[in-house]
């Protein structure tokens, strides 16, 4: 009896052993490809969550100027002197905040249209492995609604040629980001910009004429 107890004693014990030692293997395994992972995840998400931002801006400003012909008139005034000079460039406040928020609501919807979407990326790929890239089971990484994307129009003046001035008037997109792999969460911030109108005026431009938008 005795002897069947230290048998029954001695196999729980290395039953115990095994258990510990393999809890520790897969603890410190884990830790490792968490650390080995994780900076090439990040760059992948994102990489892929810019590349759809982009792509869902781009297909909200499309369909807003097809829909909406935006011309220099639209947003601005050059008002001259008697001598036929520019001397003053007036904005239109009521079509410029208009168009920022018509745009932002187009923006918002398209986003969170493909709020869902998803790719997949082989687990080879998210380490620094060359041997490795491409290869293992595959994982989703999936984009988040950036909610809080906002419109701002701005101008800017290059010159044209002799005595000519290009002004144009561009929408200036700033989008936040999130998107997610299973345990990770990644957050960025991405600009876009997109012209909307440009037109060229002849005579010398005035200074302060030039940062009359500067309040939009």
């Amino acid at each position: 009896m005795k002897r069947r107890r230290k048998k029954s004693l001695n196999h729980t014990h290395i039953t115990v052993v095994l258990i510990i030692t393999a809890i520790i293997i897969f603890t410190v395994f884990a830790v490792w490809t968490d650390k080995a992972v994780r900076p090439v995840a990040s760059m992948q998400a994102e990489h892929f969550s810019l590349l759809t931002t982009n792509e869902s801006i781009e297909q909200a400003v499309s369909e807003y100027l097809e829909k909406n012909s935006c011309t220099y008139s639209d947003f601005s005034a050059v008002i001259y002197d008697e001598s036929g000079r520019p001397a003053a460039i007036e904005a239109i406040p009521y079509n410029i905040n208009k168009v920022q928020s018509e745009l932002a609501l187009m923006i918002n919807r398209e986003l969170e249209k493909n709020s869902k979407d998803s790719v997949k990326i082989p687990l080879g790929s998210l380490t620094d492995s060359y041997m490795l890239a491409g290869k293992g089971p595959y994982i989703r990484l999936r984009i988040c609604p950036a909610q809080k994307a906002s419109v701002k129009l701005k101008s800017s003046f290059t010159s044209a040629g002799n005595n000519q001035t290009c002004h144009r008037i561009s929408a200036e997109v700033t989008a936040e980001i999130k998107s997610s792999l299973p345990l990770y969460n990644f957050e960025t911030t991405a600009e876009f910009e997109f012209l909307l109108a440009e037109s060229i005026i002849v005579g010398e431009v005035p200074e302060n004429a030039r940062y009359a938008w500067s309040e939009y």
